[in-house]
């Protein structure tokens, strides 16, 4: 049993939040680092493709972006000050692409849940535009979740088995 259905069998409650910010590797551990989240998987959404391999979404063809499924207790953590994290970890105004990594698989996304969420990521987006801490346009993409494919194995929780902490790619 997963520590998330532990905590919902203990009548816990937890949401869920899908962020894409780049390669998913370093953006699944910065959110493990975060006080509140119950638990991450990385995988593939927001594209046309059904169940795609890492390598199909590395050919920059089936639409999907790397992301990350965040499931985190809300009496913790808001979604707003996930939001915050996502913001920290990687630079929204670059167009499909961060650092070394480019395609639209790269490209920096909030994948809402549910009205509430959406209205959080437009206010956030606002927010983060009006206060002059990028000289360009924030062009991170807010649409709805759609099916999310969990990665190969591999690819979980891929620093931690790697022995590495993170990256920082900007």
């Amino acid at each position: 049993m997963s520590k998330a259905e532990g905590d919902r069998k203990l009548g816990r409650k937890t949401e869920k939040a899908t962020f894409a910010a780049g390669c998913f590797w370093g953006v699944e551990a910065a959110f493990r680092e975060v006080e509140g989240v119950v638990s991450t998987s990385v995988g593939y959404t927001g594209g046309t493709t059904e169940d795609p391999t890492y390598e199909e979404v590395c050919s920059d063809r089936t639409g999907h972006a790397e992301a990350v499924e965040v499931i985190y207790d809300p009496e913790v953590v808001s979604y707003e000050e996930l939001i915050d994290v996502f913001w920290s970890i990687h630079d929204p105004t670059t167009k499909n692409g961060q650092g070394p990594d480019v395609g639209s698989q790269y490209r920096s996304a909030i994948f809402y849940h549910n009205p509430e969420q959406r209205a959080a990521a437009l206010a956030r987006v606002g927010k983060l535009q009006r206060s002059g801490l990028y000289d360009g346009e924030i062009v991170t993409e807010i649409v709805p979740a759609s099916e999310f494919y969990r990665a190969e194995e591999y690819h979980q929780r891929y620093f931690e088995k790697h022995g590495r902490r993170g990256c920082r790619i900007w």
